[in-house]
């Protein structure tokens, strides 16, 4: 296999290889269409994936099993005026999933109420508590939205209360199913054309809920004397809980970033503006925005302050309680950051050599924080990473991040079945669990049985990407708007890698938090700005702070714009170097 700039083994470790092959067909003078090929598209579908709209991949929502039971089970409840409770998750999936299904019952005459368990007090998904409680104060139908397929004690306690439950999840399912009026999920073991959208998040699925609820009200003559929602207008909702719940970039996902930015450009939600103007963003969000501004700044209110608070913002008429909620997040967010970074310390110096996965347990960890250190260490250890947070009691609350090719959610199932857990599942990514604590050593070393092999198949098989490579000269703006053409990217969609070089570093330092900055000069004459992230203690870090300025390095990274300058211009976002001499 022919290597990129003849890079067997990079800093980091890799061998550098081209993404599209010489038997792709590939046209050198269309960049887009090299792109589009590069990631899976065939060359019939390249008019959809130019500008993928839902139209193009939208399926018929009565492929997915239970569907229409639910439609119907919710069309009885608008027209009822029923007493409705929406049980979210507290991350953004679970936010968005349960706004979506409130401002669209609200648009259908129906006031539902939002309900998010508290992290802390409740822990993750639907309990026999909060079910017989909403029964209680009066609800006839529950919805629970991006949790609620593992919850069998609590759904047999909704159904004895008695009332009905709607499931609408996308977590991976057990051959056995909670006791629900119906149980919208792709990942059903039984599921037929649906499984063919198992890579949905949540609030996709919720997506496709309400566009058959809206098509059975139709059916009904519900909308002879009343205007009919506009679903599309809630497509905001959706690219944002697409995107930071990590689900894969393709097909009906893509449609529903490419879509749903459109929608968040023109700021319809009170809640969104108000979150996009406390992130400080000046102009209409990316991708890229929702995964790393707007999503950790709704996630901090079910991390480390209120459970609730991202849906209250998403789902307020209010713009003056929106700028309260959005500027409380930001805070809480910031918080969030200092507590991340005194747990990551911790959990890095307990990690254990010569593991293929990586288990690490402490005592008073906020369990708030532990999947995204679980998702630094992955990143940094290149291997799936579980954090768990031991409370006063002994129950300690985990949440791990995998990398490609090993399924982490079906080890945590493995695990619970074997009696190793008292509660965990997810998807092949990410995945939770509880467990006792004199249970961790068992479990670290179940999990390492079940998945160290395909670990070291995995990392055997690592290597960098690439779709171009450039002189320093050639990455410019120009370059980074063309291959922004062929997005939205993300996980299963990835953004264009390119390779630079040769070039020498001219000034290097570190800044932020373990960051490296660096000005590189090629032998075209130009510089460029480049980035390390988190990388100062790497060896990607020490090799760009150490390099003589007489030693030439090839750089691979993500071409992005530099909105800092006076005059935009085009940096390299640094993902691994490689000597060229």
């Amino acid at each position: 296999m022919m290597h990129v700039l003849g890079v067997e083994r990079s800093i980091l470790g890799q061998p550098w290889r081209w993404r599209a092959t010489a038997s792709d067909n590939l046209a050198p003078h269309d960049l887009v269409t090299q792109l589009l090929l590069a990631r899976g598209c065939t060359p019939d579908a390249l008019d959809d994936h130019r500008s993928p709209s839902i139209r193009a991949f939208m399926p018929d929502p009565s492929t997915f099993r239970d569907m229409d039971a639910a439609a119907d089970r919710l069309a009885d409840a608008v027209q009822r005026g029923e007493n409705v409770a929406i049980f979210g998750d507290y991350d953004v999936d679970g936010a968005t999933s349960a706004a979506l299904m409130i401002l669209l019952l609200r648009e259908l005459g129906l006031e539902a109420r939002g309900y998010i368990p508290d992290r802390l007090l409740e822990g993750y998904g639907p309990t026999a508590a909060a079910m017989t409680r909403l029964a209680r104060e009066g609800a006839s139908l529950i919805v629970t939205v991006d949790c609620g397929a593992q919850a069998f004690d609590a759904l047999a306690a909704a159904h004895a209360a008695p009332v009905d439950v709607i499931v609408v999840d996308h977590h991976q399912c057990a051959s056995e199913l909670p006791l629900a009026h119906a149980v919208v999920n792709p990942n059903r073991l039984d599921e037929g054309e649906g499984a063919a959208h198992g890579h949905l998040a949540a609030v996709g699925v919720a997506f496709l809920l309400g566009a058959a609820l809206l098509r059975t009200l139709r059916r009904r003559g519900f909308f002879a004397a009343r205007p009919e929602p506009k679903l599309l207008d809630l497509l905001d909702l959706v690219a944002l809980g697409t995107v930071a719940d990590v689900a894969q970039l393709r097909g009906l996902n893509r449609a529903f970033v490419a879509q749903g930015l459109k929608v968040m450009a023109a700021r319809r939600n009170v809640g969104l503006a108000a979150l996009i103007e406390a992130s400080r963003l000046t102009r209409a969000p990316t991708a890229t925005d929702l995964g790393f501004a707007l999503g950790p700044r709704i996630n901090a209110g079910g991390r480390v302050g209120r459970a609730d608070l991202g849906l209250r913002l998403l789902t307020t008429r209010d713009p003056a309680e929106a700028r309260s909620i959005a500027a409380e997040l930001d805070r809480l967010n910031e918080e969030r950051r200092a507590i991340e970074a005194a747990v990551q310390a911790e959990a890095e110096a307990t990690c254990a050599s010569g593991r293929r996965v990586t288990v690490v347990a402490g005592q008073a960890w906020h369990p708030g924080v532990i999947g995204i250190v679980a998702g630094r260490l992955k990143e940094k250890l290149g291997q799936p990473a579980i954090v768990i947070a031991i409370d006063a009691e002994g129950v300690g609350k985990g949440s791990g991040r995998s990398i490609a090719g090993v399924d982490l959610g079906q080890a945590v199932l493995a695990a619970k079945e074997a009696g190793l857990l008292a509660a965990g599942g997810g998807h092949a990514m990410a995945a939770g669990l509880t467990i006792a604590a004199e249970n961790v050593p068992a479990f670290a070393d179940f999990v390492e049985e079940l998945l160290g092999d395909r670990v070291t198949a995995a990392v055997a098989d690592r290597a960098l990407l690439v779709d171009s490579v450039h002189a320093p000269g050639g990455v410019t703006p120009d370059l980074v708007t063309a291959m922004e053409t062929g997005g939205p990217y993300g996980v299963g969609w990835p953004s264009p890698r390119v390779a630079i070089g040769p070039v020498r570093p001219i000034k290097v330092d570190v800044v932020g938090n373990g960051h490296i900055r660096a000005i590189v000069a090629g032998d075209d004459g130009r510089s460029l700005k480049a980035m390390a992230f988190r990388s100062a203690d790497t060896p990607l870090g020490a090799a760009l702070l150490g390099a003589a300025p007489h030693r030439k390095l090839w750089l691979a990274g993500r071409a992005k714009i530099d909105d800092w300058a006076q005059r935009p211009a085009a940096e390299l976002h640094i993902d691994d170097a490689a000597w060229a001499d």
